[in-house]
């Protein structure tokens, strides 16, 4: 559950408060904040506020991977002090990290190509050219 919810809303911290971490509203409110000036824009998506946004997101990814691949008696003795299991988790954290990791590389290109393509234009670079 904890890699599910890094997986999909680790860009506001779903999991932190799950995992009962120290100030899970921070990231909450920085997310509220960055949509709230991206929305603002003309055009939302290309924004330095959306590309801040994608700092927490690819965290919460990375983090996702994390969670799931860590083992249970490490993921228990950390989070679940006490707790016994019955059985091992299987493979439904092993696709939350790989679904993460696909999800997350196309992210983090993503980010990276739209600060190239900002800094280019700034440079002047791409004078000239349709996209």
């Amino acid at each position: 559950m904890a890699g599910l919810l890094s997986f999909y809303g680790g860009w506001f911290g779903a999991h932190w408060f799950y995992l009962g971490r120290r100030y899970p509203w921070v990231l909450g409110v920085l997310a509220a904040v960055l949509l709230f000036l991206a929305s603002r824009a003309e055009i939302w998506w290309d924004t330095p506020a959306m590309f801040l946004l994608f700092i927490p997101a690819i965290a919460g990814f990375i983090e996702a991977i994390v969670l799931c691949l860590t083992s249970d008696a490490k993921f228990d003795a950390r989070y679940n002090p006490g707790f016994v299991r019955d059985k091992p988790t299987g493979w439904g954290p092993v696709l939350v990290a790989s679904f993460g990791l696909l999800i997350g590389t196309v992210l983090t290109m993503f980010a990276i190509a739209h600060v190239v393509l900002h800094i280019w234009s700034r440079l002047g670079w791409l004078d000239g050219l349709n996209f």
